[in-house]
C-alpha cells in the first residue's frame, strides 16, 4: 500500500499545492494584521472573542492564518491589511546577507522560503525589495545554506543528525534527506548489497514534470 502513495510537492511561487501536505500546513502560519472594517462572525476564528456571532471590530490587530488571509485581501476593498513577519523585514534581510547560516529558520518560520513566496499576494511598501531582491531574501539565503545543508547530509554517515536539522526549514529538511538517502545509497552499492544505482526520485519527478510541460 505505501508504494503506491506518492507525496506531493509544494507549489512553486505564489501558488500552493493543496494536494501537498506541507502547502496545507503551510497556510496555517500566521500574518501580523489589521482589520480596516468590521468582520462580522469572525471573532472566535481570529481569536477575538467567545460568541460565534461576535465581530471584529474596525481597527483591531489580528494574527490571521495565510489561507484566511488571500481569502479576505481586496485590493478595491479595503477589508485588512497585512503586515510583513519580522523575518522578512530590511533589518533581517541584513543579517540573511551577512551570514544566512547564523539563522535558526525552523526557529523563525518552518517554511520560509514558501511562506516568503505567499507574501507577494499582498500589498506591503517592503514587496517591491522583497521582489527586487528575492536574491537576498530567498535565492542568496538558500545559496548561503545549501553548501553547508549537503555538506552535513554528506558527512554524518549513521550517525544523529537531530542537532544538524533543528535549524533548517522544511525545504532544506527536505534537500537533508535526499542528501542523506543519496549517501545511504552509495554506501550500499559500494558495499555490494545494492546492484544498480538508480536516481533520485526527486530527479525522477522533475524529469516527469518537464515532459508534461512539453506535452501540453
Amino acid at each position: 500500500v505505501s508504494d503506491s502513495y506518492f507525496p506531493v510537492g509544494p507549489g512553486l511561487g505564489m501558488e500552493e499545492n493543496f494536494l501537498s501536505l506541507d502547502d496545507i500546513l503551510m497556510s496555517q502560519e500566521k500574518l501580523p494584521g489589521r482589520a480596516e472594517s468590521a468582520l462580522p462572525r469572525l471573532a472566535v476564528l481570529l481569536g477575538q472573542g467567545a460568541g460565534s456571532a461576535e465581530s471584529v471590530p474596525e481597527g483591531s490587530k489580528l494574527e490571521i492564518p495565510l489561507w484566511l488571509a488571500k481569502g479576505l485581501h481586496d485590493s478595491k476593498r479595503r477589508i485588512i491589511s497585512v503586515e510583513l513577519p519580522k523575518i522578512y523585514k530590511e533589518a533581517w534581510r541584513t543579517v540573511f546577507s551577512a551570514d544566512a547560516n547564523v539563522v535558526d529558520l525552523h526557529k523563525m518560520g518552518p517554511y520560509y522560503y514558501g511562506f516568503g513566496s505567499q507574501l507577494l499576494n499582498f500589498e506591503n511598501p517592503e514587496n517591491p525589495e522583497i521582489a527586487q531582491t528575492d536574491s537576498v531574501c530567498f535565492l542568496q539565503t538558500f545559496i548561503a545554506r545549501f553548501r553547508r545543508i549537503m555538506d552535513s547530509s554528506q558527512n554524518a554517515y549513521n550517525e544523529d543528525t537531530s542537532a544538524l536539522v533543528a535549524r533548517l526549514d522544511e525545504l532544506e529538511r527536505a534537500l537533508f534527506q535526499v542528501g542523506q538517502k543519496g549517501l545511504n545509497d552509495f554506501q550500499c552499492w559500494e558495499k555490494g548489497q545494492a546492484s544498480q544505482i538508480t536516481a533520485s526520485s526527486l530527479v525522477q519527478n522533475y524529469g516527469k514534470r518537464k515532459l508534461t510541460e512539453v506535452d501540453g
